[in-house]
């Protein structure tokens, strides 16, 4: 009698995403997150400081005896039920909030702050984190920190520092043994395009927009570039609900919720990411976006060196049901009035305000 083989399953996809406070997580990637998640991929969410200095900015909870007896407390009970809603595993860094300075001239930070460690202190937990847990792929901010908050600044500095020095076994040996993240992504989803088309839209449509204060403070910078589109529509209920955990940070009938949820899926169903550094082969069309693994005509996992474009899930996109059903609503139509809005080109998979073509992946991990 012939023995069957069997082989052994896959490893699965491992991502971690680093952030400075709890809420940045569910602000920033959370539907990408849920998605991974929902496709038996294992995720992490590492939080830099546990947001002691930060401010109660839900009006209705502004003068709640228990939040401001314990604000520390209640930030970790907000961040436990966002985690639950996500899906993911968690854990802290455990070093403590810089706050936000604010004046002319700026005050100094506070010592013991986040922000004020030094680089070595600051990078060997999350060393330790990465080598236990081998991510293959790590996402942050960029160097500017999504803003100019210290804290995201810092976590820039030392999620980079950690990325490279997890895999090189000569640094924090105590730390145990090295593990070489594939890519390290910054998060981009809070984009002058993106919110630019939410404004766009919501005139269009005859609603009110709380974006144009939001478009003014971009004059301020430059956009960046957004090498990575991640189809993930069907999971900004899951992000909501997880930003809605967040309750001493997050007003239910603020900014966060102005634009229908059905407006979003329909005019930017993507969470954008910029490509940082990548120890996997990557070629990059003329546009500047990579190209990425796909699965071959079996569906086996490619070959980490395979860099033939990616191939997308339709799935995964607005369908053609989807898209009738959205325009059966005046706003819809009416954002499907505006000529060659950036909402119409991230559809067409054109070029976007930068001048580069951001595929819409799968393979972020695959």
């Amino acid at each position: 009698m012939t023995e069957l083989s069997s082989s052994p399953a896959p490893e699965p996809l491992r991502l971690m995403a680093v952030h400075a406070h709890p809420d940045d997580e569910s602000s920033k990637g959370a539907a990408t997150l849920a998605r991974y998640v929902s496709e038996g991929c294992e995720v992490i969410i590492v939080t830099c400081t546990g947001g002691e200095r930060g401010d109660v900015l839900n009006p209705a909870l502004q003068h709640e005896p228990e939040i401001l007896r314990d604000l520390p407390e209640v930030r970790r009970r907000e961040m436990a039920a966002a985690i639950e809603a996500l899906g993911v595993q968690h854990e802290w860094l455990g070093f403590v909030d810089s706050g936000l300075p604010e004046g002319d001239p700026l005050p100094p930070l506070p010592q013991g702050c986040f922000a004020l460690e030094p680089l070595q202190t600051a990078t060997e937990p999350l060393v330790r984190l990465i080598r236990t847990f081998r991510p293959h792929v790590i996402t942050t901010y960029d160097e500017n920190g999504g803003y100019p908050h210290p804290d995201h600044i810092m976590c820039h500095t030392v999620s980079v520092e950690a990325y490279h020095a997890a895999g090189e076994a000569n640094r924090f040996p105590h730390a145990g043994p090295p593990w070489q993240p594939q890519k390290l992504y910054y998060n981009q989803t809070l984009s002058r395009g993106r919110i630019t088309t939410f404004h766009e839209a919501m005139q269009a449509a005859g609603l009110d927009s709380p974006y144009a204060e939001w478009i003014d403070r971009w004059e301020e910078r430059g956009e960046r570039p957004i090498t990575t589109r991640v189809p993930c529509s069907d999971f900004f209920e899951v992000r909501d609900r997880a930003l809605l955990a967040h309750a001493t940070q997050v007003d239910p009938l603020g900014t966060w919720f102005a634009i229908p949820l059905a407006m979003q899926r329909e005019i930017w169903p993507t969470e954008d990411f910029e490509l940082a550094h990548s120890h996997v082969p990557v070629r990059r069309t003329r546009s500047g976006a990579e190209r990425h693994p796909h699965p071959g005509a079996d569906g086996a996992r490619p070959r980490l060196g395979d860099t033939r474009p990616a191939r997308v899930s339709g799935g995964l996109l607005p369908g053609p049901g989807d898209l009738a059903a959205a325009a059966q609503h005046d706003w819809a139509a009416a954002a499907h009035a505006l000529s060659r809005s950036a909402a119409d080109r991230v559809r067409a998979g054109q070029a976007d305000d930068t001048g580069r073509r951001p595929e819409l992946i799968v393979p972020m991990l695959k």
